[in-house]
């Protein structure tokens, strides 16, 4: 997953103003750590890892690189389940002082497929144009994995030594697969990643406009997501032999319903502020919008021009859609079975089993059964400590002065929901910046600018120093 959007957002703000910047000011990492990044990234891209390819080339290539960077064998393991030997994992640690519990970053190696007939460019060859970088994982998130690599390379040449250590696991499995790599880690090797706290770069992060940031987002928790199925069967037979009850068309009429539901609109504390919050970012009508989400008693002409904006639409709702759909099982035989997976996003207060409920009101049909694919796993809300926020909020100033940062709650699902479960807080923050009317992650020509790219490297390395620190 990479963050969509911004969603969610807490009341605390960390410091700053409401600024916005132009995109090219960034500080950058010197001329020798850019090649050394571009490098890595290009590597990263050019190594197909779509599920069906499995990470484990991409993994064996770190851990050369961390090996020839002076990394003992004993602080870099290359991990793969036994029945997923073509998932690989790696697990870099870079040794500190002892003065705390360890530092972890967590970030994935898989990409989502993308098919080069649908791409302009080849997704698999890391392409420059135009101040771009074009390729399946520019965004999500190989950039920001080819950040960690290089920073954890970079600390070791230079002789860091923190006040604890630093962990890096490049995992597997996070875009889809039976084999999560956190998952599988925090079960069976707990020891190698355990933390007193997380960073995942593949949430929060910055949000632009055009040549302008908004605001970076801290990403503290996550809409809860959970998966159904909706089928029809019936005895199916010839297809010389039409009957009106077929399961395909039963489902397509149930689908069409489903598809203008729009689950009640809902605020609480978080979003009221939140909300109030980016008014001071806009104007005209917009602005008057977004303070209306503010009251008590929402405006319903404010609800209905927000609602036509996807990114305020998954703020204001649960959201369901469909998503995978089967039927049949030949050309000449009427239809014995038809299904869908319905995939839905909830918000913090909403429950599976109300979701499910209003799906099957809405559907309108007993002859379409409802049934959980991919049940809810919420996780807890990371605190917001002084410590955290402080942290936090120096490295941002440090890179980019005035931007205001604002803790979040993404609409996908990132790793973070595994480090939450155990008890490890996690954060989410990353120093790109997706134009919020142009963001490519798991689309076609997926892209990052390629100034965002060398300033996520050095954010990253602020970051990771910043965070190892034990006061």
């Amino acid at each position: 997953m990479r963050r969509l959007a911004f969603l969610c957002s807490a009341a605390l703000m960390l410091g700053g103003a409401a600024a916005q910047a132009d995109l090219p000011l960034s500080p950058m990492p010197p001329d020798q750590v850019k090649t050394l990044a571009r490098d890595v990234f290009q590597q990263m891209i050019e190594t197909n890892t779509v599920h069906s390819n499995g990470t484990m080339k991409l993994a064996e290539a770190l851990v050369a690189r961390f090996h020839a960077a002076g990394y003992a064998p004993e602080d870099v393991a290359l991990l793969a389940p036994a029945e997923h030997p073509t998932q690989g994992n790696v697990v870099v640690r870079l040794r500190g002082k002892g003065k705390g519990r360890p530092l972890l970053d967590i970030v994935h190696l898989d990409v989502v497929e993308a098919k080069p007939e649908d791409w302009t460019v080849d997704p698999f060859t890391l392409t420059e144009k135009d101040g771009w970088f074009y390729g399946r994982g520019t965004l999500d998130v190989k950039g920001d994995a080819a950040a960690l690599a290089t920073t954890m390379i970079r600390l070791k040449s230079e002789g860091f030594s923190p006040d604890r250590d630093i962990i890096v696991a490049f995992t597997t499995d996070e875009e889809g697969g039976d084999s999560n790599g956190v998952d599988w880690l925090l079960r069976t090797h707990r020891d190698l990643i355990d933390a007193e706290l997380a960073l995942n770069p593949d949430a929060g992060g910055g949000i632009a406009k055009g040549d302008k940031r908004l605001y970076i987002g801290l990403q503290t928790s996550e809409k809860t997501y959970v998966t159904f199925r909706a089928e029809v069967t019936n005895k199916g037979g010839h297809s010389s032999l039409p009957e009106p009850d077929n399961a395909i068309y039963r489902l397509a009429a149930g689908l069409t319903r489903l598809s203008k539901l729009s689950f009640p609109v809902h605020t609480n504390a978080t979003t009221r502020a939140w909300f109030g919050e980016m008014a001071k970012l806009e104007s005209g009508q917009l602005r008057q919008d977004m303070e209306a989400m503010t009251k008590d008693k929402l405006d319903p002409a404010a609800v209905k021009r927000l609602e036509g904006q996807i990114f305020y639409n998954a703020m204001l709702h649960t959201t369901c859609v469909a998503t995978m759909l089967d039927g049949g099982h030949a050309d000449n035989a009427l239809p014995q079975r038809a299904g869908v997976s319905i995939q839905c996003r909830m918000m913090p207060d909403d429950t599976a089993e109300k979701t499910k409920a209003l799906i099957e009101k809405t559907l309108a049909d007993p002859e379409i059964k409802v049934s959980v694919l991919v049940p809810a796993a919420p996780g807890p809300e990371s605190p917001l400590t002084a410590a955290v926020t402080s942290k936090m909020n120096a490295v941002v100033q440090s890179m980019w002065p005035g931007l205001t940062v604002i803790p979040d709650m993404d609409a996908g699902a990132s790793d973070s929901k595994y480090t939450r479960a155990v008890g490890i807080p996690t954060y989410g923050i990353n120093g790109m910046f997706p134009d919020i009317d142009d963001n490519r992650a798991h689309g076609r020509d997926e892209r990052t600018r390629v100034n965002d790219f060398y300033s996520d490297v050095e954010f990253t390395y602020r970051e990771l120093k910043a965070f190892s620190a034990v006061e």
